[in-house]
């Protein structure tokens, strides 16, 4: 038999403050804890029907009552399949907007580059700083867990956690619930051990599943590693004698094409708090191939935390004032064309 809404709502309202106070739940609580708006005497009666339905059970002869093993099965079902759905849709978007992104960006550098007539690149937006929205524990098996955790800007991360026993539908259910409670909301800065140490204490036997979904937070908030640049227009360097002889343009190219050196000037630049336009002539370059040339950089930011790094590279006789105006043009447009 399928429930009505309003039994759901009260079995949920059950679980959910049986689960915070371990003690049984009387119809007075359901009153107070649901949006229902429904009297004392109408929660009793649907309370009646759930503990027919074998949904909840009456411990001792008290009014209280608490969940039954086909209660806890019936809302980890629906728990489950809400999350899922949120994920899926959340990882169909992230799709939609990953391709949609990486052709707004190739078409950037492309369009800089032909604008400036020097070398461009723009790199895909990172997510600064991220803060934790949600975690969700499930069972893959007796002997391992899922962990899927949505950080800020919808990005989602899959981690498995093996486990040294089988775990049961309420523990599983308290521990997503320690860790949302503890962790929605925060930044890998504001998760310190204090609030580790606690949360491990409220685990008990389970303190090890929290440090390896600590970890999983960790390895899901930090920047990624695999970092996309795109680029354009290397071939420009052969239009100034200063950059076109054989040696000094090969390895221009090469920093270009190969773009390990780029990742590392792309990070910096996203650590930086200067979100404006820099120019770097010469020796101020950290980078050696690029000694002989100026490089002038902007971090463009898209909301949520997102942010990504326009570059251009010429001749120390670039036109800077082309090239200024080119990137705050970009810089500015870069969030209104994303959100086409």
């Amino acid at each position: 038999m399928q429930l009505s809404e309003r039994k759901y709502k009260i079995l949920q309202a059950i679980i959910r403050n049986y689960l915070e106070t371990g003690e049984p739940v009387g119809s007075r609580t359901i009153s107070k804890y649901t949006d229902l708006n429904l009297s004392s005497a109408t929660i009793r009666n649907e309370m009646a029907d759930l503990e027919e339905l074998g949904y909840i059970l009456q411990p001792h002869t008290s009014a209280g009552r608490i969940p039954s093993d086909k209660g806890y099965r019936l809302y980890v079902d629906k728990m489950m399949e809400e999350k899922e759905r949120e994920v899926a849709e959340m990882k169909e978007l992230l799709l939609e907007k990953e391709e949609k992104t990486e052709r707004l960006l190739k078409q950037a550098a492309r369009l800089l580059a032909n604008n400036t007539e020097y070398a461009a690149m723009v790199s895909a937006p990172q997510y600064h700083r991220n803060k934790l929205k949600f975690i969700q524990l499930s069972r893959v098996d007796a002997n391992q867990l899922l962990v899927v955790i949505v950080v800020e800007g919808n990005v989602i991360k899959n981690s498995i956690l093996n486990l040294s026993e089988e775990m049961n539908d309420e523990t599983l259910l308290k521990l997503n619930i320690l860790l949302n409670t503890h962790l929605n909301g925060l930044s890998l800065d504001e998760i310190n051990l204090g609030m580790i140490a606690a949360m491990k204490q409220q685990a008990g036997i389970h303190s090890e599943i929290v440090a390896g979904v600590i970890d999983a937070v960790a390895e899901a908030i930090k920047a990624d590693e695999d970092l996309e640049i795109y680029t354009s227009g290397a071939k420009n360097f052969f239009k100034y004698p200063e950059l076109s002889d054989n040696q000094r343009a090969s390895e221009l190219i090469t920093t270009f094409e190969e773009k390990q050196v780029l990742n590392e000037l792309v990070q910096d630049k996203l650590e930086d708090e200067n979100t404006g336009i820099q120019i770097y002539i010469g020796d101020e370059m950290p980078i050696q191939s690029m000694k002989d040339c100026s490089v002038v950089t902007a971090t463009y930011e898209l909301g949520e935390g997102m942010k990504g790094t326009i570059g251009i590279v010429g001749p120390k006789r670039m036109d800077y004032e082309r090239v200024v105006n080119n990137l705050k043009v970009l810089k500015n447009q870069l969030d209104e064309l994303y959100k086409k």
